[in-house]
């Protein structure tokens, strides 16, 4: 497995992953508006966005198969996401492992916005709640997340 930054050309791979990822994860999380609203926010712009800024890295397998995304932003950690099929194998484990390092260089403090599904995780990683959000994602759907810090 290994960590590398994301080419122009990767952005249907880490759109690939980011959505396919939400798709099969999210709707047992989330109402069908807020599903929607995650993936207007990570839309294949932002991605092209974040990529052309060298923010955007690619984890692969072993076997060279892409399976993991993040996004890393000044000290803020954003769309990590591990495909489905490859959770469970420290891949999402590994690239916060990376970005955790890669924000250490510069920084004290870590923030990211915590889904449903990965609170747990961060909790268990240090991270503590500082501010909780509910976003309007239409048709009677909010979307509610934590914002969660880590000192280093």
């Amino acid at each position: 497995m290994h960590i590398l930054s994301a080419g122009s050309d990767d952005l249907e791979t880490v759109a690939a992953i980011t959505h396919a990822t939400i798709a099969e994860i999210y709707p047992q999380y989330y109402p069908e508006g807020a599903v929607a609203f995650f993936h207007r926010h990570h839309s294949n712009a932002a991605i092209r966005e974040d990529i052309a800024a060298g923010t955007v890295y690619l984890l692969l397998t072993e076997t060279e198969e892409p399976a993991g995304t993040v996004t890393i932003r000044g000290n803020e950690i954003c769309r990590l996401f591990v495909l489905p099929r490859f959770q469970g194998n420290g891949y999402g484990r590994a690239l916060l492992d990376f970005a955790e390092a890669k924000i250490a260089e510069h920084f004290r403090e870590i923030i990211l916005d915590a889904s449903l599904p990965a609170k747990t995780i961060y909790q268990k990683r240090g991270y503590r709640e500082t501010a909780y959000h509910v976003v309007p994602a239409g048709e009677q759907a909010f979307l509610c997340y934590d914002e969660m810090r880590k000192e280093l």
